[in-house]
Parts: C-alpha cells; structure tokens; sequence
C-alpha cells in the first residue's frame, strides 16, 4: 500500500513593535526575568487590555503580501486552558473572525512552483516562558503578551522537505516586509506541526497528530519525518493512529505524547469583551499596502532581467534584506552589478564568516568597496592585491586609496619597469621559454606567474601579458 503524507503548519510570529500587545511594556529580548511585564499583561483583577494599533498594522501587511482578505471588521476571542506560563487562565486570540482570511505562499522546489494555501492569519499574545533547570521550574513574564501573529496553512505540504522550504521563504518574506527579526535562536518564529498519513490517491484525510515545542526550522523537518515515520509504521502493523498533541524533544530525535488532542469546544472559545472589535477601513489597507517594498522573488527577477546576474548569484544575494540592500547600494555608487556581486559574494562573504559578523555590520561601507572595484578599473591596483586591502578594510574601516598607499600595493604601470621584470624572468627560466616555443600554452601562464611573483603581485597584469608575449616573440 503506497502512503501519502499530509502536512499543516501553525506558524507562530513575534511582531517587531516597540510594546507589547495590549499594555506598553516593552517588547524586547533578552530584558532581566519579570521586569518587562505589568497588572495588564500579568492578568490582575481589575485591568483592562488595549490592543496596539502597530500589531494590527504588521498583520495587515502579512495579510497583504500573502494575498489574503482583509476582513473589515474582526473581534478577539478567549481561549481558555490551564498552564503555568498563563496567568490570565485564557489567551486572548482570534477565533472565528480572523483579521486575514486565505492566500497563499509560493515555494520553489523540485524546479517547480508550488503554491502553500493559507487557510488564516490572526492576531494574538504570546504566553510566559517556563524556564526548566533540573531544580525546579521558573517563570519568566517578560515574554507574556507579546503580539503574535498566527499564520495557519492548509494541509497542502507534503514531506518534511518541502515544510523546510515553506518556513524559509515565509521567515525571508516576513523580515523583508519587517513584520518581524526572524530571530530563530530568540524564538520569534515557531510552529506547530500537524501530520497525518493517508492512502495515496485517497480524498479522506488521516489522523491528525500535532507537534509542539518546535523552534527550528531543523527541528520541524526532523519531527515530520519521525511523525511520518511513526504512523507509517503503525499503519502497515495493522494499528491506529490516535488523535494527539505530542511534544517535540528535538535533543531525543521524538516526540512523546502529551494529551488527547483538543478541539476548538475543549478551549471553550468566546468573544473578548475587553477588547472592541478591530475595524480596517480601506484608507488603512492602502496606506499599508503602499508602505511594502519590493519582496525577495520580485528583487530576484530584477536583479537576473535587468542585471544579468545568474539564478544562484540572485538567490544568494536576496536571501538576507541587508545583504541585498548592500549590495544595491554598492551598484548604485557606480559598481557594476556582475562586479558587484562576485565581490560581495566573494571575498566580502569570506570576510564575514571568519569574523562571524552577520550581514547588518559588514564594516566596509558600500562607497568603500565601489571606489576599491573601480581603482582596479583604472589600474591603480591588482584584483589579488584588492583583496588584501579589502581585508585591511574590514578591519580598520579606512578608504581604499590610503590605504593602497600606506600598504604599497599600488599597481605598477611603468613599461621600463615591467619590461626588466620581464627580461629577468626570460633569463632564469629557459626551459618555460623553449616550451612555449613549442606549443606549450601552459607555459606562459607560469611565466606570467613568474613575473607577477617578482613584482610582489604588483604588476599590472594586461600590460605585463603583452609585454611577454612581444619579448617571446623576439627570443
């Protein structure tokens, strides 16, 4: 019996505002345990929530560059379950009038585009963080309310593979629109991962299991392909699959089982009469609408249509915002696009992983690197040599023209100069020159090599060939 696996995400997005959801407590990472939370957020008798108009506003914007509809007028609704790290005993969310209804998220794979239905995005707070440490179990506060986004696919994934490819795309689209960091290792993007196995060909959906506490992306493709795996397994043995919500130990490799999996009666839903309902009207959707910038698939068709670039060269330099945008403030400073990208693609991205520095601090400004790329146009340095002062450049941050200077790595241009290097190399290396006189195409490339290690790497290349070649021809 050949299986079909059926796969649904619940991806959970920390919005990039500056206070939480429905108090002004700062929303920020990293703050001392318990000091970012206040009466609202901490649920105290008494306290009334307000919610942030700049949630909203990011949720729209996801909503907006999914294609989704933007319901006119939603409301928020309490969903009720018991666990420590809630103090309210409720979350407040959206239930049956979801702020964004529908769209969908293309992915690439396979060489194909497939297009991930999206079945709603809604707003909501985050909980609290339990802090396990062998001892006991603490709570942390701070993260209690902060605005989320819920964005819910329908079940049109099909392996693990292509649920990693769907998380990346969707994490690169959300940072680009600023909806939120992407910050994996901070949590602001999580998921829940729904897996059921049918027969293939079958209309009927399998037992749904659901996954929780998966905060990679690794980790949700490992807990796919064991929950695959585990249900497969059960099914071929002539078992069932049991309707669970299963936690994810993503150290163990498995997944264990928590409880019968809910359903939308077992949180007792019902609407928040503390908070009025959200009403968008359309000057909003616009004003919004107008505020997204070009997203990553539409800057790598610009970038391999307009400037000629390659599909991989285009893919590696939108995969991070920053880096796309340096990369088009180097162009704009009057590199050329091909240029520009070996460069920052090049030594500028080794230069970046041997000092470990993320793609929003290269040290070297974007005016920097052009004016080096252009000095090697105009002959003033060697490309190998550029690389050296590139180097220097990331370290100390000055200009290239000083510091091509001060290190001496000014490319030699003087025909006197060049045609001594040359007749030297001539003289030391007879058993090259005879080759090349016999055909040896290799042996030229040596013999430049000879020349260019005389001049310590600073000999102009072209000029420095073609002296060669007229002194081969006279020997």
């Amino acid at each position: 019996m050949e299986l079909e696996h059926v796969i649904g995400l619940e991806v959970h997005v920390e919005l990039l505002t500056k206070t939480k959801a429905y108090c002004s407590c700062k929303n920020e990472f990293g703050a001392m345990p318990n000091t970012n939370c206040c009466p609202v957020c901490m649920g105290f008798p008494g306290t009334l929530p307000a919610l942030n108009r700049e949630a909203v506003s990011h949720a729209i914007r996801a909503g907006l560059a999914f294609g989704c509809k933007i319901n006119r007028i939603s409301r928020q609704d309490r969903k009720n379950y018991f666990y420590p790290d809630l103090p309210k005993g409720y979350q407040i969310t959206q239930y049956d009038i979801p702020l964004c209804s529908g769209g969908a998220v293309e992915i690439q794979t396979g060489g194909q585009t497939r297009r991930i239905r999206l079945s709603r995005i809604h707003i909501e707070e985050d909980a609290g963080k339990l802090i396990h440490d062998g001892a006991g179990t603490l709570l942390d506060f701070n993260r209690s309310g902060v605005p989320l986004i819920e964005i819910v696919t329908e079940p049109d994934l099909r392996s693990a593979e292509e649920a990693g490819i769907f998380l990346e795309t969707l994490r690169q689209i959300l940072i680009y629109l600023g909806v939120t960091d992407g910050k994996m290792q901070e949590g602001s993007i999580r998921c829940d991962v729904n897996v059921s196995v049918r027969e293939e060909g079958s209309r009927d959906y399998g037992v749904r299991c659901e996954m929780k506490n998966v905060n990679t992306f690794h980790g949700a493709q490992r807990a796919i392909e064991y929950e695959i795996k585990r249900q497969e397994a059960l099914i071929r043995s002539g078992g069932e699959v049991e309707p669970e919500s299963r936690r994810w130990d993503d150290e163990a490799g498995k997944s264990f089982v928590m409880r019968t999996k809910e359903n939308a009666a077992d949180y007792r839903y019902f609407p928040e009469a503390n908070v009025i309902p959200i009403v968008v009207e359309d000057k909003w959707i616009e004003e919004i609408r107008a505020q997204i910038s070009e997203l990553p698939r539409e800057k790598k068709q610009r970038y391999t249509s307009d400037w000629g670039l390659c599909e991989y060269e285009a893919g590696l330099l939108v995969s991070s915002k920053p880096f796309a945008e340096y990369f088009e403030q180097t162009v704009s400073m009057g590199a050329e696009p091909k240029e520009a990208s070996e460069w920052c693609l090049g030594a500028l991205s080794k230069l970046l992983n041997a000092h470990k520095l993320p793609y929003d601090a290269i040290p070297v400004p974007p005016a920097n690197l052009a004016k080096l790329i252009a000095l090697i146009h105009q002959g003033a340095i060697s490309e190998s040599a550029a690389k050296k002062v590139l180097g220097q450049m990331f370290e100390s941050g000055e200009e290239p023209e000083g510091l091509i200077v001060r290190m001496g790595l000014g490319q030699i241009n003087e025909e006197k100069v060049l045609s001594q290097w040359v007749s030297e190399v001539i003289g030391e290396n007879s058993k090259a020159v005879l080759d090349y006189r016999s055909g040896k195409k290799s042996a030229m490339g040596y013999l430049m090599g000879q020349v260019m290690k005389k001049s310590g790497g600073r000999a102009n290349p072209s000029k420095a060939s073609q002296i060669l070649r007229e002194a081969l021809a006279q020997v």
